[in-house]
């Protein structure tokens, strides 16, 4: 009998019996890997026989394992991938028997260059397989031109969408023209025909070279291998009338070819790609989103692009007869009139195919074939917005480059146009064969135009290129010059009162581009309007000034102020308007720029009645003559109005252009007027020690007297009193202070700032100190000292001190007690 065992030796067996267990787990998970690795090769030697049509593969890209995608998502995908009408593993026995093909070209350095170079946005994949779609269905249609027999049943030329959750996969089917065995190994080789290294190279030479490299990309046929941006596995099943339908698969990394045995899933004619999703692009499983996607890329597709989505509907149902009342029995003798039967309403989630892309591009067509209502409804099913357009313009541009356009004068600016003047601006939409590539350029449209908004189309442009490639293609360069001038033109012809309302919510716009836009000036000095003395409620432009001038009028008059009421009193335009001269009168801030960037309009210089130098063109040699003896007669008071005011004016003259003011302050050619100096003055981000700016504002003005005023003529006679006298005498003074006195005035008059305030503050207290016989040394008098009352807190401290003091008498009454 065999002693019962000790606890150490129990502990001691069942330690054994876990160090046997776990090794024998081990042993049985490195054999499971050992086998698995094993039929993996055996399957890669049984299933790969190369074609021998189809190239050898690189032992060095064989052999490289970043050529392939993750070993973790291959097995992944092995086991989940599924074709519809076959099992896992149905699927699993078809691709093992399927041709296998090895890509040419790096697949890790093709992938590289898809996400880096050609695509910065994943959902670009959708645009790229919709786009092969299309010309897939191009191509048999145009067979069907010359024979009908090659659409057979199937007649019904679409591009279908389906989204498929369950599975996690996406279709994209079009009954176009299919391909055969040959062009599957053909066209969606094309890489491996063409080869990554190739590219690569013919990129690296020439970008050396300086030549453009974006014309390279649609050679090389990338623009299918998009779909790998958001899928780990693509499978193509694709019927052509001269072959049997086949299936092509390809994880990136390699691709086989089959024969398809579905009965049930076979297409009449055409192609299905089926984007096995990775885990990062799931939200291209979202209806909404692939809407959005077509909405923005392909909704100008010239075929119909369905899309597989539900939609809620509400039914009436009548209600069922309760259980309990159609078990009892029914007496014969009894009859009973039949009740109608009650309905309810139920929601029943229906699905079918929608068309997506219901608004057709309407710029392929003919303009007379296009009405006005059709222009005005394409322009707020593109734009989004509910008003009517202003104008349009539907052209098409031949030549080093051919596209399309619509180009729309919106009815109002858009919101914060001119606070946000020159930022970018997505207005104009670029298509490619009515496929949709950006419309985020820098600078498509000038920044004065960049209200307009419209679409170009070309055939000219690659169509699989990054928006950053397109930027500097150099038909683009083209394309916006040929914009400019159609829009221009398209400006030119509006008239009345559709003219009225651009002008009204856009003519600062065209101010700005006559100062930005040099190769256009011409043509944007024909479009301005400024108000004119010539008629107070209508604008004017620049040719109906010229139509008006006088015989012998030499310039354009204008003058530049805050609003027509101050241009009219101006002492500016006093002899002007005298004469029967024109002037035009600029009241928004940007006018006086715009005219400093035209010099001149056929043939007719622009002439500041603010600044020196001013010439009617009309004066008789007679009144030549009449003002020289002026200019003798006043010269002592002109000599003495300069020596006084020296650090303020440049000199004195008598002038021409005064009739009632006594005198004006008078910008030198290369000074600033006053309406220039109040504009610089207020800029938000303007520095009181900005050298460039001192310059023009430090500029000293030309003091013009009217000889003909009677202040002038007093002023002359009490300066020519004065000879003899000393300096600093009262009359020498008054007559001093009067002069800047007067020199304010002109200030004011003319639109200039005080440089003095306080000063001529004081000088205008001492004139009224005179006026009503106030002694100039009279003082103010002293304002009386009143006494303070006694506040509520003085109170409460006196309070509190009595308080202390009866305190202070009951203890020492205490203690003369003790």
């Amino acid at each position: 009998v065999s002693k019962p065992l000790g606890a150490s030796s129990i502990f001691a067996m069942r330690a054994l019996w876990v160090l046997l267990s776990l090794a024998l787990l081990g042993a049985v998970f490195f054999s499971a890997h050992g086998v698995r690795a094993a039929d993996t090769d055996d399957d890669d030697d049984d299933t790969a026989p190369i074609d021998s049509s189809s190239p050898k593969v690189n032992s060095k890209i064989a052999t490289d394992t970043s050529a392939a995608t993750d070993a973790d998502a291959v097995a992944r995908e092995e086991g989940a991938i599924k074709l519809d009408g076959l099992s896992v593993s149905e699927t699993k026995a078809l691709r093992d028997k399927a041709e296998k093909h090895q890509f040419q070209a790096e697949v890790n350095r093709m992938m590289k260059l898809i996400i880096n170079s050609l695509y910065r946005n994943k959902e670009i994949f959708l645009r790229e397989l919709i786009s092969n779609a299309s010309d897939a269905l191009d191509k048999i249609r145009f067979l069907s031109i010359k024979d009908k027999n090659v659409l057979g049943s199937l007649t019904d030329l679409n591009i279908k969408i389906h989204v498929d959750k369950e599975n996690k996969v996406l279709h994209i089917t079009d009954s176009g023209i299919g391909m055969t065995k040959k062009d599957l190994i053909t066209h969606l080789g094309t890489i491996a025909k063409s080869g990554t290294s190739e590219f690569l190279a013919k990129l690296q030479e020439t970008g050396e070279s300086g030549a453009d490299t974006s014309s390279l990309i649609g050679q090389f046929g990338v623009g299918f291998y998009s779909a790998f941006l958001v899928a780990d596995t693509v499978v193509v099943t694709t019927k052509h009338n001269d072959d049997k339908q086949y299936i092509w698969t390809s994880n990136a990394a390699e691709y086989s070819i089959v024969e398809d045995p579905r009965p049930d899933e076979q297409l009449a004619r055409g192609t299905r790609i089926s984007l096995f999703l990775k885990e990062e692009a799931q939200d291209y499983l979202d209806t909404e989103t692939i809407r959005g996607l077509v909405k923005k890329y392909s909704e100008f597709i010239n075929w119909d692009i369905y899309l597989y989505t539900s939609k809620t509907v509400e039914s009436e149902e009548e209600e069922e007869e309760e259980a309990e009342e159609a078990d009892k029995p029914k007496d014969d003798a009894e009859v009973e009139e039949e009740k109608p039967k009650e309905k309810k309403k139920v929601s029943k989630t229906v699905w079918d195919w929608e068309v997506i892309n219901a608004n057709k591009p309407i710029w392929t067509r003919n303009t007379k074939d296009v009405s006005e209502e059709e222009y005005s409804n394409f322009y707020k099913a593109f734009s989004k917005d509910t008003k009517d357009p202003i104008a349009h313009i539907h052209f098409t541009a031949e030549g080093e480059v051919t596209f399309r356009s619509i180009l729309y004068v919106p009815a109002e600016a858009p919101p914060g146009f001119f606070q946000d003047y020159g930022k970018k601006a997505a207005n104009i939409k670029m298509y490619v064969r009515r496929v949709f590539i950006t419309d985020e350029f820098d600078d498509m449209m000038p920044k004065y135009l960049s209200f307009m908004t419209g679409v170009v189309d070309s055939d000219d442009l690659p169509l699989n290129v990054s928006r950053e490639t397109l930027q500097q293609h150099k038909l683009l360069k083209v394309i916006k010059k040929k914009l400019v001038r159609k829009a221009l033109e398209m400006l030119k012809k509006m008239e009345g009162d559709d003219y009225k309302k651009f002008w009204k919510e856009y003519g600062t716009a065209i101010k700005l581009g006559l100062i930005e836009d040099y190769a256009n000036r011409s043509r944007l000095a024909k479009m301005l309007r400024f108000q004119s003395s010539h008629n107070k409620d209508e604008l004017t432009s620049l040719e109906a000034y010229l139509e008006r001038m006088k015989k012998d009028q030499a310039n354009i008059f204008f003058l530049a102020a805050a609003s027509r009421e101050e241009a009219e009193t101006s002492p500016f335009v006093e002899n002007l308007l005298k004469r029967g001269f024109e002037v035009l009168y600029l009241t928004e801030p940007v006018d006086e720029y715009t005219i400093q960037n035209l010099p001149e309009f056929e043939g007719k210089k622009f002439q500041n009645a603010a600044k020196e130098g001013l010439k009617f063109g009309d004066e008789t040699e007679e009144e030549t003559k009449f003002y020289e003896s002026l200019e003798k007669e006043y010269e002592p008071l002109s000599k003495w109005l300069s020596d006084t005011l020296k650090e303020d004016v440049e000199k004195t003259v008598v002038s021409h252009r005064l009739a009632d003011s006594p005198c004006a302050l008078v910008a030198n050619a290369y000074g600033w007027s006053g309406n220039m100096e109040r504009i610089m003055k207020a800029q938000a981000y303007a520095r009181s020690d900005d050298s460039s700016q001192s310059y023009y504002a430090n500029q000293k003005k030309v003091l013009e007297i009217n000889p003909r005023h009677p202040l002038i003529k007093t002023l002359k006679s009490k300066v020519g009193d004065l000879e003899g006298k000393e300096a600093d005498s009262n009359e020498a003074q008054t007559a001093a202070d009067l002069a800047k006195v007067l020199l304010d005035t002109a200030r004011l008059r003319s639109g200039f700032l005080l440089k003095d305030s306080v000063g001529f503050a004081s000088r205008i207290e001492t004139m009224l100190r005179l006026s009503l016989g106030v002694d100039l040394a009279a003082k103010v008098e002293e304002e009386p000292v009143f006494a303070k009352p006694a506040s509520a807190d003085s109170e409460d401290a006196d309070d509190a001190d009595d308080a202390e003091d009866v305190e202070a008498e009951e203890e020492s009454g205490a203690k003369d007690e003790l």
